[in-house]
């Protein structure tokens, strides 16, 4: 491990301690003593890990690889977990490691499916818990995609320059602009649930989850929490916040007209989140329940996956597609990514015309910036989908042969490989993760990983170990 990776790796296990301290403190002011010696063993834990990490690694190269990288964004993934989940191990009897370490899993790459039935029955302090893993969880997946963002985009990582450095020296310096940005919108998306007369405790815990498009809830059911109209329009509003990238309310708020170019990204994603609103509108809303349908739009495009109980069946297909084609590049957000499907049609509609018309000359008007987008990004955009297939095909079957229904399997299989809660909207509410065998956890485990690190980022590795060039 070089030096780069113990700095990395020990920075997110301290992150981890200081949570388990908020934690402490926490439970010490509201009296619930119960499990307060739990968030001190998670303390020291992480604190011991982190610095053993850190000062016993004698290694300096000048330079990470990208095997290394790879590396410790897995370890990271693994490793992280395994302490977030010690507090549910010891602090609820006849907890299963498994069942914990899916939980923690599930919160830390902000997927949201959980092994309680009722989350009423855990004190505050674990509901707060899981809620901040998932914050946790969300940062960590920023700084991943900049530490792969040579495998997965070129051509963004050059407009991330505008911000950014990737420097080795400096990268550390720079990353405390993420956290203020990511901090300073769960604050914003707090202070707004807080307007709608929310409880203290459910706003906070939302605000955690939202930011980081995780679905964990402070409650059973979403339901319990909104109840008028102007209180889901405000919902929907928050969850819409981590479908765009981080940058977008940089630039908003130090406006600079000269690094204006970056929003051609949001502003594409604002004109397809704006089409798909006014067909919803206009189209899906003959029982008048638009608010209703506008939380699940919003939770689906930013991959967040909660919705109310009423939610329209019938438009379980439109809300998996959406899941599916994603968010931001540069957001929590999880799915294929909606500038790789639009770079991809626009590239073929390009083709398509120029063989039609061969005597007419079609420029290649595929753009993330103001920059043709490099050929090949183009070609990872293309491999990228069929790395999709065929992780959706492989847990389907998997789960399938786990005696799982072929069509909850299906679903199942897309809200795990993109990192989505499994709500109403999905006719999957009451799954029972719970009592599933050791074998489909293990394969949903892996697979919740896989969504945030793509299958192209493990395949690399093992080119790694299994061919010598």
């Amino acid at each position: 491990m070089t030096k780069f990776s113990s700095l990395y790796i020990s920075s997110f296990l301290f992150l981890i301690s200081i949570f388990s301290f908020f934690n402490i403190i926490y439970s010490n002011y509201f009296d619930i003593f119960f499990n307060i010696e739990i968030y001190i063993y998670t303390l020291f834990i992480s604190l011991i890990i982190g610095g053993f990490i850190l000062f016993f690694n004698k290694t300096n190269e000048k330079k990470i690889t990208i095997y290394e990288k790879i590396f410790t964004v897995l370890l990271g993934y693994i490793l992280f977990p395994l302490i977030i989940s010690i507090p549910y191990y010891l602090s609820i009897q006849n907890i299963s490691f498994l069942n914990s370490y899916f939980e923690a899993i599930s919160g830390f790459t902000s997927t949201g499916f959980t092994i309680f039935e009722n989350i009423k029955q855990l004190d505050e302090s674990l509901i707060l818990w899981r809620s901040t893993s998932q914050w946790i969880g969300g940062i960590y997946f920023l700084f991943s995609i900049l530490l792969l963002i040579d495998i997965f985009d070129k051509n963004l990582k050059q407009s991330f320059t505008e911000y950014l450095s990737f420097n080795y020296n400096e990268i550390f310096k720079q990353s405390l602009k993420i956290i203020i940005i990511y901090s300073t919108l769960t604050l914003v998306i707090f202070i707004l649930l807080k307007t709608i007369n929310l409880r203290t405790f459910d706003a906070f815990n939302l605000s955690l989850s939202i930011i980081s498009s995780g679905g964990f809830l402070p409650v059973n059911r979403i339901d319990y929490l909104f109840d008028s109209d102007v209180d889901k329009i405000v919902l929907s509003f928050t969850m819409i916040l981590s479908f765009f990238s981080l940058f977008l309310f940089y630039n908003l708020i130090f406006y600079n007209k000269k690094k204006l170019n970056f929003l051609s990204e949001d502003f594409n994603l604002l004109i397809y989140l704006l089409i798909i609103i006014s067909f919803s509108f206009v189209f899906l809303n003959s029982s008048n329940n638009f608010p209703t349908i506008l939380v699940a739009i919003s939770s689906s495009v930013s991959n967040i996956g909660i919705s109310f109980y009423d939610t329209p069946k019938n438009l379980t297909f439109i809300f998996f597609i959406i899941v599916v084609i994603g968010g931001s590049f540069f957001s929590t957000s999880s799915g294929i990514r909606f500038i790789k499907i639009l770079s991809l049609f626009k590239f073929s509609l390009n083709n398509l015309l120029s063989h039609t018309k061969p005597n007419q000359i079609y420029s290649n008007k595929v753009t993330l910036i103001n920059d043709s987008t490099d050929k090949s990004d183009i070609n990872k955009y293309f491999f990228s989908i069929i790395i999709f297939i065929i992780s959706l095909s492989l847990l389907t079957l998997l789960l399938t042969l786990s005696d799982i229904q072929f069509e909850n399997s299906f679903k199942l299989s897309i809200l795990t490989i993109m990192n989505t809660v499994n709500s109403s909207m999905f006719e999957l509410s009451d799954f029972d993760f719970y009592n599933l065998s050791f074998l489909t956890k293990i394969y949903l485990i892996i697979f919740m990983i896989i969504g945030r690190v793509e299958l192209l980022t493990l395949l690399i590795l093992f080119k790694k170990f299994l061919f010598k060039n």
